[in-house]
């Protein structure tokens, strides 16, 4: 029922699943021996996330992050607001932050900014999708799951006035359902 309000599948679940593979043994590889606090920005980010540490052989804290930048709109309005922050101290700490999308780079500008004054010992950025297009402010994911082009995006994880977030697959929406 909720593939007719999609126009294609731009990334089906059998990729996205062999790529989150692929960045988990890299982040292995960058992290072996040491313990890293991923911080899981909600809700976008839920379903890539839990995919994600499950494929890891390593130690990892989990904590929670909503910030917010969209309300129920399609576009950015620039202006950041953290919802929940996280509990752990992260001083000396290596810290990921786990993102759906890099879009705008708004949010995650202002993210990294603020983490990065309590003290880590390495802050990093892990996307599943980057859309370089869109951009913003000069920012860089250090693990990028695909590079997209500029289209509205649903399914596992991203959303349309919180719809859509349940799809297997990263799909393009019809222009015709958030142009009403």
């Amino acid at each position: 029922m909720m593939y007719e309000d999609i126009e294609s599948v731009l990334i089906d679940r059998n990729a996205i699943q062999a790529r989150i593979k692929e960045m988990a043994a890299q982040l292995e590889k960058d992290y072996r021996g040491e313990s890293v606090v991923m911080i899981c920005i909600l809700r976008g980010a839920s379903v890539f996330f839990c995919d994600l540490v499950r494929e890891l052989d390593l130690d990892v804290r989990f904590e929670f992050m909503s910030v917010s930048s969209y309300g129920a709109g399609t576009t950015s309005s620039g202006e950041v607001r953290i919802v929940k922050d996280i509990n752990t101290p992260l001083a000396d700490r290596n810290v990921i932050i786990v993102e759906d999308i890099i879009d705008s780079g708004n949010t995650l500008s202002y993210l990294k900014r603020l983490l990065e004054q309590r003290n880590p010992k390495s802050l990093k950025i892990c996307a599943l999708l980057d859309k370089p297009s869109r951009r913003k402010v000069e920012l860089k994911g250090d693990y990028v799951g695909f590079t997209v082009e500029d289209k509205f995006l649903v399914g596992y994880g991203l959303d349309y006035a919180e719809k859509y977030r349940n799809l297997k697959d990263i799909c393009v929406l019809k222009p015709e359902i958030y142009q009403k």
